[in-house]
């Protein structure tokens, strides 16, 4: 995939890996849609690159879970900046926890995690395959290929993205539909740090589990990881390449690797 002169949309672009991936995208030519919950921020980003001066950027603020805003994000994209090449399903949430979670956060992480995915691709994949190509990266997490320790709702969330974006590569792939799923570590970011900042049981062990497990990298280092597996039209974007280590160990020895994540956990719960 060539970026310049491509029309993408990120989710999520208001902050963190969204806003480095709009930013990262414009710098390599592409004219980007920029869409968040938290519309002030989707508007600052858009007018950062624009004051670059390096392409065009808009936004649009809305809830990315609902189909009416997500066709309300297309038709905007399409009708400023062209048809849409890249969509990337980057905006998440870590809402809810453990079992005693209600069923409506478990409805907002299965909706802003997994069907928000599920019915962008279902307004974009037609118009792809007519068109003979286009690409949608989801951003997922490593606790889509492992898990999260002190939260059901994100692990079975993000296992659920991997597992729908997995889906559509397989389905769509030989029609021209590239598909890449992000899955990293610890980032830099306002979702991740938000874990230390509330007083909800678990929450803290929830992030300590990902602070722990390996480098924190800054959301520009994703952003260029992520466009370099692009690419090559990569499958599994790893920007913590041990990742793929674990996902290995858990796969060649399952209770072995059940095994360490509850010492794991045991050493996090007796530290916090």
């Amino acid at each position: 995939m060539q970026i310049a002169e491509k029309v993408a949309v990120v989710t999520g672009g208001g902050a963190g890996i969204g806003a480095a991936l709009a930013h990262a995208l414009a710098e390599a030519g592409a004219a980007v849609l920029v869409a968040d919950l938290d519309e002030q921020s989707a508007i600052s980003v858009a007018a950062e690159i624009t004051a670059r001066g390096s392409a065009k950027a808009i936004s649009l603020g809305g809830d990315v879970s609902d189909p009416a805003v997500l066709e309300q994000i297309i038709s905007l994209a399409e009708a400023e900046l062209g048809p849409v090449d890249i969509f990337f399903a980057n905006a998440g949430t870590t809402a809810g926890l453990g079992l005693d979670t209600p069923d409506s956060q478990w409805d907002v992480a299965l909706g802003v995690n997994v069907l928000a995915h599920v019915r962008a691709a279902r307004l974009l994949v037609p118009k792809w395959i007519e068109r003979g190509g286009g690409y949608f990266v989801s951003t997922a997490s490593a606790a889509g290929l492992l898990t999260q320790i002190g939260s059901a709702t994100y692990s079975v969330s993000k296992h659920a993205a991997v597992g729908f974006a997995e889906w559509l590569s397989v389905t769509y792939g030989d029609q021209g539909v590239a598909v890449s799923c992000l899955c990293p570590m610890g980032v830099e970011t306002k979702l991740l740090r938000s874990g230390f900042e509330t007083d909800q049981p678990g929450a803290s062990v929830a992030a300590s589990a990902v602070t722990g497990a390996g480098a924190v990298l800054s959301p520009e280092q994703v952003a260029t990881a992520v466009l370099a597996a692009m690419a090559e039209e990569k499958f599994l974007i790893l920007p913590h390449p041990e990742v793929l280590d674990f996902y290995r160990n858990k796969g060649s020895d399952y209770d072995r690797w059940i095994g360490g994540m509850r010492r794991y956990q045991r050493h996090l719960m007796s530290d916090s």
